[in-house]
């Protein structure tokens, strides 16, 4: 078994839960919150299903590489949370829980990641855990862009 490690987010979008779960339920708003260094496309043509089972195909490029990826969301409850999990893709391991909590008239979103890395503990430390806080940075950025209003 790989070794995963943990990585999470969390940012507060002063926005109705229903609407930010619409935003990330729908599957091609994640080329918009996706930093443009990574190239990133979703393949897998709309409208998105989004549903326990759907599969969604990216393409992308970590650190110049192409890479194809293809995830599946595994959970599935709207407006409160969903887990995709890579099927393939960069990671030996990728699950990835976003959860959407009401408080204060707005919505703390999380997210929270396992994954594990060809390479291990090196890798991870040297190249991968950096690039994902960037990502996620990017993608806190984003969401403030969008959504106004965010802590």
């Amino acid at each position: 078994m790989a070794t995963t490690y943990g990585l999470t987010s969390s940012l507060f979008i002063r926005r109705p839960r229903a609407e930010v779960f619409d935003f990330f339920a729908d599957a091609r708003n994640l080329e918009f919150i996706t930093p443009p260094w990574l190239k990133f496309n979703v393949l897998t043509p709309s409208p998105i299903a989004m549903r326990v089972g759907a599969f969604i195909d990216y393409k992308l490029k970590v650190r110049g590489f192409p890479l194809r990826w293809q995830s599946e969301i595994t959970t599935w409850e709207p407006p409160h949370r969903f887990i995709d999990e890579q099927r393939r893709g960069p990671y030996r391991v990728w699950i990835h829980e976003h959860t959407f909590i009401e408080q204060d008239g707005g919505t703390l979103v999380n997210d929270k990641v396992e994954y594990a890395v060809l390479g291990g503990a090196i890798v991870r430390r040297l190249f991968v855990a950096p690039d994902l806080e960037k990502i996620f940075a990017f993608r806190r950025e984003r969401l403030a862009e969008h959504f106004g209003g965010v802590q």
